[in-house]
């Protein structure tokens, strides 16, 4: 991370027992060291052991990061983040409206049987993962799924969860994917207006449609990053 980054993250971590005087042994590795280490892993895909040796050993890391991940800390921070940069543009730091989509990616040989699917429409074989995002493009939640799992039936799980983190959340804008009995059911069952934003038929290519195209382009970051 770079300073000004590190300086925006540090006060939004947990101070060691330690260090507040609960006891316990002082942490060997600062915690910039291991959220870099983190990072690195989950940006350059590798695994645990292949972490490269100027950052601290692995089993440390992995430590570090299961630690956290287990109690809630890293889906914390995540929050406290995604509210500060909301309202730094302005906003509420919980949202009202919201963006879904999904995307099929293939999957690898190892991958079990179980856990990919055949999507028909993309002729992929693979995982499909459905985001949920802000009107920013932050998300606010992910599945991952079999590839054959409808779009539909993806969002199905995908939005109870968020709207029990997000109560402010009221509407919801998807692509024709998820036209059909989901926009009765959201309604139903979870209090939400879904609004299906279609493509122009008479325009090639691709659309920035609006309300729709800010997921697209997370999930592009994604795919950059």
């Amino acid at each position: 991370m770079s300073d000004a980054e590190w300086a925006l993250v540090r006060d939004l971590l947990p101070v060691p027992g330690w260090l507040a005087g609960r006891g316990g042994r002082p942490e060997s590795y600062c915690h910039r060291q291991m959220i870099d280490a983190v990072r690195y892993l989950v940006d350059n895909g590798i695994k645990w052991r292949a972490m490269p040796s100027d950052f601290p050993p692995w089993p440390r890391v992995y430590a570090f990061f299961a630690r956290w991940r287990d109690t809630g800390l890293t889906a914390e921070l995540h929050d406290r983040l995604h509210q500060a940069v909301r309202g730094a543009e302005g906003r509420d730091p919980e949202p009202s409206g919201a963006v879904v989509d999904s995307q099929s990616v293939k999957a690898d040989a190892t991958v079990a049987h179980a856990s990919r699917g055949f999507d028909a429409g993309k002729k992929i074989n693979g995982r499909k993962r459905h985001l949920l995002t802000d009107t920013l493009g932050l998300l606010l939640a992910v599945q991952v799924t079999p590839a054959s799992v409808t779009d539909r039936d993806g969002a199905r799980i995908l939005l109870p969860p968020a709207i029990g983190r997000f109560r402010r959340l009221t509407r919801v804008w998807a692509d024709g994917g998820y036209t059909g009995y989901l926009t009765d059911w959201t309604s139903q069952h979870l209090g939400l207006v879904l609004d299906i934003v279609r493509r122009r038929e008479d325009v090639r290519g691709f659309q920035a449609l609006p309300c729709r195209w800010v997921v697209e382009r997370s999930f592009a970051c994604d795919l950059a990053g």
